[in-house]
């Protein structure tokens, strides 16, 4: 990959924990990025303009905050869904 992901929302930040590969705890840091980053256009440009989502990509890399413990969940069912049309390639990565 040609960049880092990040998104200023917990909850965001929560679900791409949940369907991100790996039987591990899903985890979420909480970061500051150390220049310059843009509006992810893998999600503002296609399915969100004006980027209400506020997720954003960079470079450069993200200094590490610290660890966020807990989001608002979402349904686990729905979580399922997520995995299942991620492991089918929902998409085209935009580098």
């Amino acid at each position: 990959m040609n960049h880092i992901y990040f998104t200023a929302i917990a909850k965001g930040a929560g679900l791409a924990a949940e369907i991100a590969k790996g039987s591990g705890r899903p985890r979420v840091y909480i970061v500051e990025p150390t220049g310059e980053f843009e509006n992810d256009p893998n999600v503002t440009d296609k399915k969100f303009p004006g980027n209400p989502t506020r997720s954003y990509r960079s470079k450069l890399p993200l200094k590490v905050l610290g660890e966020l413990e807990s989001w608002e969940p979402y349904d686990p069912e729905f979580i399922q869904q997520l995995r299942t049309r991620v492991a089918n390639g929902m998409g085209k990565i935009i580098n």
